[in-house]
Parts: structure tokens; C-alpha cells; sequence
């Protein structure tokens, strides 16, 4: 029971806000003024700070103050991290704070708007030791069935993963060494998806996604894993995924010559928007090159272009997100929320907002017009004001849809 102070002040808000801005108690308390002991006293839930303390603490981490009295309610799993596993422990829980974040934004859009319905294949492995390579392939196919890609090259990834029910967040995390993590919603029924915008690489943004996707379908139901085999065997299995989702066995072999020089690579990795070297070893996966032949090209590779960089790696836009932009820019158009009362409405920072949801710098900076509140109350009326429907027409192709409506905003 907290002594003293407001009440209502939720602790693990503290522990969440020290976490995504990554600072030290010490660091906190200098900034508010405060001693290092008031500072854990307040993480701990045995003392709440009074209204000016408070005032000067939401201003220091760029929050309102009423969002330390909100419900702390994330109902995010354990997520998994696209990353090597030593990754530092604070940059893990800075992009765990990020992506509950994202999740409680999507929850509070979801009083308003119908997301896309969920459409992933459903596996139940309690253990990475029970899939099999014929597990995984099949479960890309089934994947690719669902979403009707056919055999060819996805053209949008990201179009189709979140046509598909699922939240996808990109943004710059200044930690370049965790490609992406992703973890299951269990308020919102669906999985979230954070990705590293820090490498302005298209090709690798799109396997880093495929990746995470396989993680969602393939280990939903197994918890986080500390044990080194397991969280390789289970990268391992996520690798194969992408692999599999991204050039299916069928349209590979037909595009790939019997025995392909480096150049031959190049054209395929144009074609279906994957590296050389993750072709490479889809290829190999396949038996249509054998070990002694990947060997021999990997250290030409290596001669020729290096051991990370390979040509043509600018040409490739990185997919962006578009699900919660749509959102923000229906719920504006429709007079359902007015543009700037958002950052409030959500008690975050418009700048945080912006990189969650995928929208341009200072988005929030130009204020719309205030909607009367007698058109506010009957669009509310409405449940879910029909974002679903931009995305619900799947009958040819997934990565296909219309354009929504846009807000009427000033040029800048």
C-alpha cells in the first residue's frame, strides 16, 4: 500500500517510462529533483508523488501526468527478439516498452475502428523440439494459401502481413544490433510486430519481417526461452519460415538456374526482393545446390562484395506500415477524434506517436479544426467507422487496396 502522495499513481508505469527512455533511477531523480530514494520508493508502490513532483516527473519523460494514473494493463507474451543473444538487457526492455506501447494505442483505437480480421495459420508447438523442416514448410504454404500470393514474389510484405490482421510497427530504435521482436496480444487476439528502421535496407527489412512472422505462427504457444540452443534452434526455425514464405519451393526452382554464379543471384534477388545470400540458402534448403557449390560462392561473394554489403542493396524502398496511419487519418476525416487531441487522448508525447504509428515528423504539430460535438457523439454511435473495409476486399490478391480517405490537411 503506497503512503502519501496521489492516489492512483501505478508504479509499473515508473518502472515502464524508465525502461522506453532509458534512464537510471539516479538519472530520474537528478532530472525531477528528487532523491535516488524517493525515485525507488515510487517504483516500488510505497510512496506516490505529490502533484507538483508529479508535474515535474511527466515533464522530464515527455508524458502527461495523468498517464502515471491510467491502468497498467499490458497483456502482451513474453516477446521474442530478431536479435543476437547479447543483446544488452536495457535495450531489450526499452523495445519491450515500445511495443506495450504500441499495443495499448492499437487497443485504444480498437474502441473506434474494426482492424482487420486475423488470417494466420494456427499451430500449437509447446516445444521448438517438435518441429520439423516439413512443419515449417507447410506452415508458409498454409500461410501463403490464406493471404492468395500464389507462387511468385510478394510485392509488399508488410501490406499483406497487416491485410492479415497483424500489428506491425517500424520504427528507428537506435539499436541496430536487435533487428526486430514481436510478441501476442491477448486483448487485441492478434500478434504484434516491432521492426528496426535503423538499416535503410529494403531487402533486409523484409526477411527481418518474414522472420518475425514466423516466430508468431510457429512459437505462440512457447514461452520465452534463456536456454542458448533453444533460442537459436527457434531463430534457426524462424530463418527457414522467412525462407519459405518468401520464395516458395515451387516459383524458386523454376527461376533458379541449375548451377548460379553470383550475377544469377543478383538477378533473382532484383526479382523477388530477398539478398543473394538468404537465396543462397533457400537454395540449399531445397537441394538445388549442394554444399560444396554454396561454399564456393559464398567465398566469392565474400571476395567480390564483401562480408555484409552486397550490390544493389539502396535499390529496395523498405516497406512501410500503414494500418494505424489509416486509422488516425479516418478517425479525422469521419470527425470521430479531432488531429490534435491524440497525444492527449493517448497521455504520449506527438512525437512518440508519430514513430509508433508510421506517420511524418510534427504530424500532430499542425492543429485541425474541432469537430462540433453533436457530430462527434453521432459518429461514435457508429461502431467501427469501417477501417476494416480497407482491407477486407481480398477476393484477387491480398497486397491490393484502395486508398482511404484522407484528412484535408495544410501543405507544409
Amino acid at each position: 500500500m503506497s503512503r502519501g502522495g496521489l492516489q492512483g499513481f501505478q508504479a509499473d508505469r515508473l518502472s515502464q517510462i524508465l525502461a522506453v527512455r532509458r534512464l537510471t533511477q539516479a538519472q530520474l531523480a537528478s532530472l525531477v529533483g528528487v532523491s535516488p530514494g524517493t525515485i525507488s520508493k515510487w517504483k516500488a508502490g510505497t510512496q506516490s508523488p505529490e502533484l507538483e513532483a508529479l508535474t515535474r516527473l511527466a515533464s522530464v519523460v515527455n508524458v502527461s501526468p495523468d498517464w502515471f494514473l491510467r491502468p497498467y494493463r499490458p497483456m502482451l507474451s513474453p516477446p521474442l527478439f530478431r536479435s543476437n543473444a547479447s543483446a544488452h538487457v536495457a535495450a531489450r526492455a526499452m523495445l519491450e516498452g515500445r511495443l506495450e506501447w504500441a499495443e495499448e494505442i492499437a487497443c485504444g483505437l480498437a474502441e473506434f475502428v474494426e482492424f482487420p480480421r486475423l488470417i494466420l495459420p494456427a499451430r500449437d508447438f509447446q516445444n521448438p523440439e517438435e518441429l520439423t523442416e516439413e512443419d515449417i514448410e507447410e506452415a508458409a504454404d498454409e500461410c501463403r494459401k490464406l493471404w492468395r500470393l500464389g507462387r511468385g514474389p510478394v510485392q509488399d510484405l508488410a501490406l499483406a502481413v497487416e491485410s492479415a490482421g497483424v500489428l506491425l510497427i517500424r520504427e528507428e530504435t537506435g539499436i541496430p544490433q536487435i533487428e526486430g521482436l514481436s510478441g501476442w496480444s491477448t486483448k487485441l487476439g492478434r500478434p504484434c510486430i516491432l521492426l528496426s528502421a535503423d538499416k535503410d535496407n529494403g531487402y533486409r527489412g523484409r526477411f527481418d519481417l518474414a522472420h518475425e512472422l514466423g516466430h508468431c505462427i510457429l512459437h505462440k504457444n512457447i514461452g520465452r526461452v534463456t536456454n542458448r540452443d533453444r533460442y537459436n534452434l527457434m531463430e534457426k526455425q524462424a530463418h527457414a519460415f522467412a525462407g519459405a514464405i518468401l520464395l516458395p519451393a515451387e516459383g524458386i526452382s523454376q527461376d533458379a538456374p541449375v548451377h548460379p554464379t553470383l550475377d544469377d543471384l543478383l538477378i533473382l534477388k532484383r526479382r523477388w526482393g530477398v539478398s543473394a545470400a538468404a537465396i543462397l540458402m533457400r537454395l540449399r534448403a531445397l537441394s538445388l545446390v549442394d554444399n560444396e557449390e554454396v561454399t564456393n560462392l559464398y567465398k566469392r561473394r565474400s571476395a567480390r562484395w564483401g562480408s555484409k554489403a552486397e550490390p544493389g542493396d539502396g535499390e529496395r524502398v523498405p516497406e512501410q506500415p500503414r494500418l494505424l496511419r489509416r486509422t488516425v487519418d479516418l478517425l479525422v476525416a469521419e470527425g470521430v477524434m479531432p488531429l490534435e487531441s491524440f497525444p492527449r487522448h493517448f497521455g504520449i508525447s506527438g512525437n512518440d506517436l508519430e514513430m509508433l504509428m508510421a506517420l511524418p515528423s510534427r504530424y500532430f504539430a499542425t492543429l485541425e479544426k474541432v469537430v462540433s460535438l453533436t457530430r462527434l457523439r453521432q459518429e461514435t454511435a457508429q461502431p467501427g467507422p469501417g477501417l476494416h473495409q480497407l482491407f477486407k476486399n481480398r477476393s484477387a490478391d491480398v497486397v491490393t487496396l484502395s486508398q482511404p480517405a484522407r484528412a484535408s490537411r495544410p501543405s507544409k
